[in-house]
This record gives structure tokens, C-alpha cells and sequence, in this order.
């Protein structure tokens, strides 16, 4: 039996992740996840790849929107509300994709600028944007929010148990950046998971996630590392590409919660073997 054991949105793209109880589910994924994502002076999305210290900038919910603090330095707060006052639009890039954001207020620039030591811009997408998934892998025209690609991130944790026991020190599912998690089933037993069933709503394993090097940073002091990228390589590597994870799709809203189980309707046959 699989079970869902954890929940996650991330806000804002690659800042820290804030863990749920219970998670409302919307037509672009959870509500809130990745509806704000820092940007250059190109509007370009920047992330933990670029900017290592992204990791030490932790997202609280509040009743009027979010609170956004530096772990690295005390006292370093900033609170935004959830829509912007700024209606005016620009274009925005995520990777090759392009949409229509909404620059959040002068207040949040300047205080992430000086958080991040580089200039950078606060912006929020609108439910008028409507961002599609790539279209070799949707199948109804699926939209998601400031994601790399895709709305939800399935990771189960006999996955993460099977990594740690190949590494010396174990590492955390914050790693990983996983909307759900669940437990039961054999290590990567998501790659298989063509189609399934939360509280009668319909997901769909679309395509195993690719990993970078925002695995390798400590998400609570920003240090960099070799692992888990390095032993993941000699057995999740396919075409030059390290996999651990699955993007998924859904169709229809609700809301998901820890201890729901997963009912599995179809699997795949999924090869990930070192290159």
C-alpha cells in the first residue's frame, strides 16, 4: 500500500519549501507553489543554481500572505501579501518558456537584492497567465505555475532510503524539492506509475525528473557539495541526465493529504540504467 507521508510547496521558486498537513489542489498544482520566482535585470528567472544563497531564505504562509525570513542573518524579514498592488505585466522567462508576470512592489527588490548581493526582481504570476506544459508530455493542454516544467513532484521515500544507504552521510528529502512523498512500495517504484488515484483525483506519471546541481547544496547553510549527484550517477544516469523523481500531471481539484492512499491504476516499463 502507498501512502502520501509528506507535502511541500515552494512559494517562491527556489527558496525553502513549507510542509503541509494538507494540500488544496488547483488546476496549475498545489495552491501557491511557485506563483512568485526572483528574476535579473533580463527577467530571467535566477535560482539556487546561480545563487547558492537562495537556500537560506525560508517562505512562512500567513493570513495575508507570505513571510519571507534570511536563516543567515537575524532580524531579516520581509512580509508580502498574496496579490500584488502593482497590476501592470512583463514578460518573463522560465528556461525556454516565456509568460506574463507581475512585478510584486519596489519594497520586495530591494530587500532581496540586498539579501542576494545581486540586482533581482520579485514577481508574481497572475491567473490570467496561463503557463502550458511542454506538449510532448501534456495531455490536455496542463498549465503549471513557475516550475521547472511540470505541476507536482512525486518522490517516494524507500527511493531516498535506498540513495542513503549507498552515501556516507544521509541526506534529507529537502534535497530533492518533492511536492509529495510517499511511503510503501519497492525504492523507485514512482518511475512506474503511469496513472493513479488520490481522493478520486487522477494523476499521471509523465516523465521522470532530471536532477541538477541544487541537490548538491545544503539547504540550511548554502554549502555545496558532490553528493548526491555523484552516487546517483553510477545508477539513475540515462543519457547524460541524472533521474530521481516523478513529474507529474492531474486532472480535476480537491485537496490531498498526508495519510491518503494512493491507488494505482496503470504502470509503465521504465529503464534507468548508468549510461
Amino acid at each position: 500500500m502507498l501512502t502520501i507521508s509528506e507535502l511541500y510547496i515552494y512559494p517562491i521558486k527556489s527558496l525553502g519549501g513549507i510542509a503541509l498537513d494538507k494540500a488544496s489542489l488547483t488546476e496549475r498544482g498545489f495552491e501557491h507553489d511557485r506563483r512568485w520566482m526572483l528574476v535579473d535585470a533580463d527577467n530571467h528567472f535566477i535560482s539556487q543554481r546561480e545563487v547558492n544563497t537562495m537556500a537560506l531564505l525560508k517562505v512562512q504562509l500567513t493570513q495575508q500572505g507570505l513571510l519571507i525570513t534570511n536563516i543567515g542573518v537575524p532580524g531579516e524579514e520581509l512580509h508580502i501579501p498574496f496579490l500584488p498592488t502593482i497590476t501592470e505585466t512583463e514578460m518573463v522567462t522560465v528556461w525556454s518558456s516565456r509568460c506574463r508576470a507581475q512585478r510584486v512592489s519596489d519594497e520586495a527588490d530591494t530587500w532581496f537584492s540586498k539579501q542576494l548581493g545581486i540586482p533581482c526582481k520579485l514577481v508574481y504570476m497572475p491567473d490570467t497567465t496561463r503557463r502550458y506544459v511542454d506538449g510532448r508530455y501534456a495531455h490536455n493542454k496542463e498549465i503549471t505555475g513557475f516550475s521547472d516544467g511540470y505541476p507536482l513532484l512525486l518522490i517516494g521515500q524507500a527511493s531516498l532510503d535506498d540513495l542513503n544507504n549507498r552515501l556516507e552521510t544521509p541526506l534529507p528529502m529537502n534535497r530533492f524539492r518533492p511536492n509529495i512523498v510517499f511511503t510503501g512500495g519497492a525504492a523507485f517504484q514512482e518511475d512506474y506509475l503511469k496513472h493513479f488515484m488520490i481522493n478520486g483525483i487522477n494523476f499521471f506519471g509523465v516523465k521522470p525528473c532530471a536532477r541538477c546541481v541544487i541537490t548538491t547544496i545544503n539547504q540550511h547553510t548554502a554549502e555545496k557539495a558532490k553528493e548526491p549527484l555523484k552516487t546517483l550517477s553510477t545508477y539513475r544516469m540515462r543519457n547524460k541526465k541524472i533521474y530521481f523523481g516523478q513529474n507529474l500531471l492531474h486532472q480535476g481539484t480537491g485537496v490531498v493529504a498526508i495519510g491518503d492512499a494512493i491507488t494505482i491504476h496503470e504502470q509503465q516499463l521504465v529503464e534507468i540504467v548508468p549510461d
